[in-house]
């Protein structure tokens, strides 16, 4: 069969190892599969199957230093998981059992206990004994985080079969932004990881959650997968019929050729690697320093990231030596010898230059360190923002800007701040220009005046917090600074507000008043999510400076995931919910963690990002010469001018407002049927999407009302305004929704519809 493209030149700075006792595996894991019933009888496998797909041979591949007993356990895991997908396929994708398939995955957590003691159900079938069997051998060598971490990831990769069960049939190709979500979600990748720390090293608990150890995994999964559709896209796209494949969600989405998607996801693929290497020598060591790691914790850490490297390198060679992909004519990932090079027994992890030095993916790194700032660009084309959300405004828009001006006044945020050189971001006459306040009343059209005001008083603060990190930090590369005044900042706000520090600059006197006033009427474990979600998004302030310092244009997934912490989304999303927990909790509180929601959620955070990058990029590339930018980082990607990346841009978010609709009119019914929601949680979560939309249509109406993104107000003359024509927008933060839903003080309920 013609191939319906040449793989491309693929990056692989390391060579694949094989582990020594492969034969091991082999002998070893098929007597496992038939003493756990997978084969013979199983009505999923033969022998003959096994065999076939030969799990031992990649795991030899991806785990090459392991001792033979961990080879084998790993193997098993893997036997295990690919026998689940496939007895899932039989008994319910092909009988669209829902319900069965529901109480069958709800069945499986009982075989992943925390204590052992607490025992096991009587397994009644290959799946479940297979899983009490390996839970009995693994977690006894690992600590109770790591029993926490794994179990939660076998849980995601096999709650996804419900999300791929839903969407069967429906005919749908993915965006690209939804398909690496997804992608993640059901391609197994995150779980893998897990495995790695059982066969190199546990990686401490109290980082294991940190963002340097989250990109790792992310950036390790979504290389694995984006490598296996190039390789599988001629047997899942054109003989299965497949639409959840990288390449044709390019080919798609781009309108291009099926060569032309292929390279371009060659280079999403290369970009997710230097992402991981830019990780691991650069975020790995920071955060070994900011937690003070023990020279055993460290060396874990690393023992980690290398063993994702080996799982990388050793994937790549499996697809290259299976029968089960298309891999004809695709260059080996052999060393080059060179005069310079040592040869000979013991140099087998010398590099592979030909690798390392591709011409695609040497021009990919390059464009990520050499872009000009301020830079005359014009303003983009900016596309027709066709939302089907209506807009209306609070009526007590007026009176929440007079409340909003006087407390920036007694906050300190309207006059430079003595000790403190940049604190002059804003006057009195910019604070009217903002009209902040306009930007609350149209995310919260429903509020009560005091919720109004103190939604207002929010977006100030983040929005004055978002200009001044960029002024006193970036543009004076300090990272160091922006992290201890980060550090500072997150004194300001205990789970006890009692117990605040005592604030030493008009940013921290704001967030401490702000604090004490939100969180009155929550409870400890409410606080706490709370808590994070705000460091998490000062945090990813710093990582902005951080980027800013080395003068690199962030990876594109790496920037549309951080860009909903910058503008503030993931908090938003969590000031909507924590309002209808309080409101009588209807809403089982794990449906919020499912992925069909969190879909949602991404959906709309998008749209609020996407809106504002286009709006804001003359501003922030030619006049602050800022480097985190969607059309930015699409034209780094493509190698294209800033006009068609704006175009991409905008189709980009034309199709996270159809998926968000898709979601809201097609899963979520679907999901209500499968969790059994009551009428009165069903509503819930219909008004908390009513405020999903209300916060997309008051932030488009507002970046688009106010005078700051036009030629004249980026070059403004020195006369003839009047106060309140002119001034900063909220920028490259939306504490819209943040503000929009805020728990009242003292009841921990958020306004009524």
């Amino acid at each position: 069969m013609t191939q319906p493209f040449h793989l491309p030149d693929f990056y692989v700075p390391y060579p694949a190892r094989l582990n020594p006792h492969l034969e091991a595996a082999r002998v070893h894991s098929t007597a496992w599969a038939r003493a756990l019933g997978m084969l013979e009888g199983s009505a999923v496998w033969e022998q003959s199957d096994l065999e076939a797909h030969d799990y031992a041979l990649l795991c030899a591949y991806t785990h090459p230093d392991c001792d033979e007993d961990a080879l084998n356990l790993v193997t098993d895991w893997y036997v295990w998981v690919f026998f689940f997908d496939d007895h899932f396929l039989e008994v319910f994708k092909r009988t669209q059992d829902r319900e069965g398939a529901r109480a069958y995955l709800d069945r499986l957590a009982a075989f992943m206990p925390m204590d052992l003691a607490d025992g096991f159900p009587e397994p009644a079938n290959p799946v479940e004994a297979g899983l009490k069997d390996l839970w009995l051998r693994t977690v006894p060598a690992m600590s109770l985080p790591w029993r926490e971490r794994f179990s939660e990831s076998t849980r995601h990769l096999l709650d996804e079969s419900m999300w791929e069960l839903r969407n069967i049939d429906i005919g749908r190709v993915a965006n690209p932004l939804e398909y690496v979500e997804m992608r993640r979600k059901v391609g197994g990748a995150p779980w893998s990881s897990g495995l790695v720390e059982y066969v190199c090293a546990e990686v401490p608990a109290r980082v294991a959650h940190s963002r340097p150890l989250r990109v790792l995994r992310d950036a390790f999964a979504d290389a694995v997968h984006l490598r296996n559709d190039l390789f599988s896209y001629q047997r899942e796209v054109e003989d299965e019929g497949e639409l959840s494949n990288a390449v044709l969600v390019l080919e798609t989405f781009l309108g291009c050729t099926t060569q032309e998607a292929a390279e371009l996801t060659n280079d999403l693929l290369t970009s997710r690697l230097q992402q991981f290497e830019h990780t691991a020598l650069t975020e790995v060591p920071a955060l070994a320093a900011e937690h003070h790691l023990s020279p055993d914790e460290l060396a874990a850490v690393l023992a980690y990231t290398k063993g994702l490297q080996d799982w990388q390198s050793g994937g790549h060679e499996w697809h290259m030596a299976s029968s089960r992909y298309m891999n004809e004519r695709a260059r080996p990932t052999r060393s080059v010898v060179l005069p310079f090079l040592p040869d000979g027994p013991g140099t087998a992890a010398a590099l592979d230059l030909r690798s390392v030095c591709a011409p695609r993916a040497a021009e990919l790194r390059r464009r990520s360190f050499s872009h000009v700032p301020f830079q005359k660009v014009g303003p983009c084309a900016l596309p027709a923002f066709d939302l089907p959300f209506a807009l209306s405004l609070s009526p007590h828009l007026d009176h929440a800007r007079r409340e909003l001006l006087t407390w920036c006044r007694e906050t300190g945020l309207l006059e430079p701040q003595p000790g403190d050189p940049g604190s002059d971001v804003w006057d009195e006459r910019k604070l009217v220009g903002f009209d902040l306040a306009l930007c609350s009343a149209g995310i919260d059209p429903d509020a009560t005046a005091e919720d109004l005001c103190l939604s207002a008083q929010w977006l100030a603060w983040g929005t004055y917090a978002d200009d001044y990190y960029p002024k006193v930090f970036a543009a004076t590369r300090s990272p160091g600074a922006a992290r201890a005044a980060t550090a500072r900042l997150g004194s300001m706000i205990p789970v006890d507000p009692a117990a605040a520090g005592e604030p030493v600059t008009a940013l921290e006197a704001g967030l401490k008043d702000l604090w004490a006033r939100t969180v009155a009427g929550m409870g400890p474990s409410a606080r706490e999510e709370f808590r994070a979600a705000v460091v998490g998004m000062l945090d990813s302030w710093v990582w902005e400076v951080d980027n800013a310092t080395v003068g690199r244009i962030p990876d594109p997934v790496d920037y549309a995931e951080m860009r909903r912490w910058t503008f503030g989304s993931r908090l938003t999303m969590l000031m909507a919910r924590l309002g209808h927990e309080g409101a009588g909790a209807v809403v089982p509180p794990e449906l919020w963690r499912d992925g069909v929601v969190r879909s949602l959620e991404n959906a709309a955070a998008d749209v609020g990002c996407l809106v504002n990058d286009l709006v804001s990029y003359q501003k922030e590339i030619e006049v602050e010469g800022e480097l985190h930018n969607h059309v930015l980082v699409t034209q780094a990607f493509f190698g294209i001018d800033h006009r068609r990346a704006a175009g991409i841009v905008a189709d980009l978010l034309r199709q996270r407002t159809q998926e968000f609709v898709h979601v809201r009119d097609h899963q979520l019914p679907v999901l209500y049927e499968d969790r059994g929601l009551s009428p009165a949680a069903r509503e819930g979560v219909r008004a908390y999407v009513r405020e999903l939309e209300d916060w997309m249509a008051g932030v488009l109406n507002w970046h688009l009302s106010v005078r700051r993104y036009r030629e004249e107000d980026l070059y403004p003359r020195p006369t003839g305004l009047a106060t309140g024509s002119l001034g900063p927008v909220l920028g490259t933060s939306a504490f819209g929704m943040a503000a929009a839903r805020l728990p009242r003080a003292g009841t921990g309920r958020a306004s009524a519809r």
